[in-house]
């Protein structure tokens, strides 16, 4: 199939590549904006308890008073607010609610600080729109007005909440997305400039993967659309790094092969078809599994999940025909002036230090299982220390953000819960009005849940089915002890509740809660079917049922090193509270899946060997000295590439930028060089059962079909040997 599809893509370049324009541009001409979603309640289905309250508090109090942006004042010498400030604050907000600012349903006086030194103005804004762009540009007027109207008085005034917030987490998310990509472009540039010395060949991948960019994110906006998924200003970030790390990675396997055959005496366009036939089985394979590790997000409960696994699927499923139908097409083209003025492609170098390398995995495959397997183990041990946080907001931007010191200046002027209350709604279940003698008691039950500052009974609706109480944590609501004590609250408004009611548990906190256990409930669905089909992927390649066993459990011991890893480096060494929630189901998939794409490369290589006789043990040396540079190439190109999403200057990108780049280090410098070819080697014939996938084939002229990696060999149809073992 691969050299069908080479035979076609480098006879018909020209038109291979007028097909990806008129793609390019009628996608991208006709494909929906993607907008932006940053109301954490939007990523939980209606199932979950916080939903539930949040769909009831919108039947029984539609004009209930939610603040969606609050603007804090305080004197700019910070002493106390004297009379005269207090007439200037009723003032901006009186003036404020008229101007009737778009989305703006009504603006309100909040309650001054109990030290006497800040003041508050409440906005409530239309709840159907929260987090979208419409809020967002009010949130924009709404911090120059207040701002303007401020002018000539002693007050300082700043605009949080969560409009505060979705604006903030937007200019932070495009300030990431030009560093990620400026990092992105400069390291692959460098990197294949000192691989190559070629400079059309630093620039082209960048090009084309540009092209094959637009695309992507076309068809993700029409699948958004047409599927009703969630969209997030973090995916933009994460696209970048995955689209051009992993569609260099797929050019780097492409044009190693495509050299080799070059220097093995083809002709230049019979050289990109046979690099196409024997690297497309290997390309196809790792992307097959990095697709399917991505789909298996739609199993998540997490709106935010459901989306980025769709979208980055088919970033990947762009890349990969790219991979086998663009790139040839305008490689074949160019010809081998593609590596001027280099000419390292014309000699095949000895590559002296993966040779050792592969000698010394060869003659002592158990040491270096255990030493390697060690390292993974010891890097494991951090797991144990891990937490979650899940101020998604917080997160996503820096700490000096308007919006994020306005929520750490309320915590410290008023209870730390009062900026997102909990709010307990009580309802009766026959229809009847609820019976307010009964009222104070509960208040009081709930009053007296440890973590509770205070709780009262704010309103009833008008049939009087309906109670709302207002419960005022001690803690800021993504806190661990806001979660555990909104749990506690959960437990009491449940079993307190009167004979003939129910009750439903809203807010914030209550949200994070549903969160937390959406989250477990991904880490016991989403992990094994993941899992699972990669095997299944590794079974269909190498036709064998022991080798996708051990070769997962490796990729799974590299996940637990990169999560221990990480939670040493940012909860201990940095002295975070913890890492992002979604964090380990990102790291998962992106270290599993793209690192197998190392471990298929490697084990293909492996194969390759053994099939022209050689015995396991030298198989796998041989399998680490050839396609050891590739490897090695592509796993620094990639790593580094999520690198850059540490430019980000969020918490969310930073911490998920060390783990993915850290676990695939770790997948292509301890698992494919040395973990998978020594364990390979120890277990011998029997890893290829039940198939013969090791045996020796009789020698066929031409180019065969083998399967393959992208480091250099281009099978046994095409080889030579000298007496020193070397690659002719």
């Amino acid at each position: 199939m691969f050299r069908r599809i080479g035979n076609v893509v480098v006879r018909h370049p020209v038109w291979t590549i007028v097909a990806w324009l008129i793609a390019a541009v009628a996608i991208v001409a006709t494909a929906p904006s993607l907008p932006s979603n940053s109301d954490e309640s939007s990523f939980l289905p209606k199932s979950y308890e916080s939903i539930k309250a949040a769909e009831l508090q919108e039947k029984a109090f539609p004009s209930a008073f939610t603040p969606s942006a609050i603007a804090l004042y305080q004197r700019t010498d910070g002493g106390r607010l004297t009379a005269a400030d207090r007439k200037d604050v009723a003032r901006i907000t009186s003036e404020l609610g008229g101007k009737h600012i778009d989305q703006v349903q009504k603006v309100v006086p909040g309650q001054p600080s109990k030290d006497g030194k800040y003041a508050m103005t409440l906005v409530q804004m239309d709840s159907k729109n929260a987090g979208q762009p419409k809020q967002v540009d009010a949130a924009k007027e709404l911090r120059k007005d207040v701002k303007d109207l401020a002018k000539g008085t002693h007050l300082d005034v700043k605009l949080g909440g969560s409009a505060a917030q979705a604006l903030d987490q937007e200019d932070s998310s495009k300030r990431g997305q030009a560093l990620i990509g400026i990092g992105t472009f400069v390291i692959i540039l460098v990197t294949l400039l000192i691989i190559f010395r070629a400079p059309i060949l630093a620039v082209l991948p960048l090009l084309l993967i540009g092209l094959v960019s637009a695309i992507a994110n076309g068809l993700i906006a029409y699948a958004t659309k047409l599927f009703d998924l969630q969209a997030n200003s973090s995916i933009s970030s994460i696209l970048i790094v995955v689209l051009f790390g992993v569609g260099t990675d797929y050019f780097l396997f492409l044009m190693f092969r495509y050299r080799e055959r070059l220097r093995a005496g083809d002709e230049p366009k019979q050289a990109m078809v046979n690099a196409v036939d024997r690297v497309g089985e290997a390309i196809a394979s790792a992307a097959g599994a990095v697709i399917i590790a991505f789909l298996a997000l739609v199993l998540s409960t997490l709106g935010f999940l459901k989306q980025m696994g769709p979208a980055l699927a088919i970033a990947v499923g762009a890349t990969l025909i790219a991979g086998l139908t663009l790139i040839p097409a305008v490689v074949s083209l160019i010809g081998p002036k593609v590596f001027w003025p280099s000419k390292s492609w014309q000699k095949e170098p000895e590559n002296a230090r993966f040779a050792a390398l592969g000698r010394g995995v060869q003659r002592r495959p158990a040491l270096t299982a255990v030493l390697s397997g060690l390292v993974l183990v010891v890097l494991s041990l951090g797991t144990l220390g891990f937490n979650a946080t899940f101020d998604l907001a917080s997160g996503s931007m820096p700490k000096t953000k308007e919006s994020m010191v306005v929520q750490d200046e309320m915590q410290q002027a008023y209870s730390a819960g009062a900026a997102a209350p909990t709010d307990v709604y009580l309802s009766s279940t026959d229809g009847k009005p609820l019976d307010r003698a009964a009222f104070g008691a509960y208040a009081q039950k709930l009053g007296a849940v440890e973590g509770v500052a205070n709780a009262r009974m704010a309103q009833v609706n008008k049939a009087g089915t309906t109670a709302d109480f207002t419960v005022t944590l001690k803690y800021e609501a993504s806190t661990d002890k806001a979660i555990d004590a909104v749990g506690q609250v959960r437990d009491v408004a449940h079993s307190a509740a009167p004979d003939g009611t129910e009750a439903l548990v809203g807010g914030m906190s209550s949200i994070f809660k549903d969160i937390d256990s959406a989250v477990t409930h991904d880490y016991r669905t989403v992990f094994p079917v993941a899992a699972l089909l990669i095997m299944v992927i590794l079974g269909l390649l190498l036709r064998s049922v022991v080798a996708p066993w051990y070769l997962i459990a490796s990729v799974g011991l590299g996940f637990g090193a990169t999560l221990g890893a990480t939670v040493w480096i940012f909860q201990e060494g940095q002295g975070h509270s913890g890492l992002m929630f979604m964090l380990p189901v990102i790291m998962y998939l992106f270290v599993v899946a793209i690192g197998t794409d190392y471990n298929i490369l490697m084990i293909a290589r492996l194969r390759e060997e053994a099939r022209e006789g050689r015995e396991p043990r030298e198989a796998a040396g041989m399998a680490l000295r050839h396609a050891g540079p590739t490897v090695a190439a592509a796993g620094f190109i990639l790593a580094a590439t999520f690198a850059t999403m540490m430019l980000a200057g969020n918490a969310l990108l930073t911490e998920m930028g060390f783990a993915v780049s850290f676990g695939i280090a770790v997948a292509a410098f301890v698992m494919a060089m040395f973990f998978t070819p020594s364990l390979t080697a120890l277990i011998g014939h029997a890893a290829w059962w039940p198939g013969h996938g090791d045996q020796a084939k009789p020698t066929a002229s031409g180019a065969g079909t083998g399967p393959s990696d992208a480091s250099g060999g281009d099978g046994r149809d095409s080889v030579t040997h000298d007496p020193a073992g070397r690659r002719g």
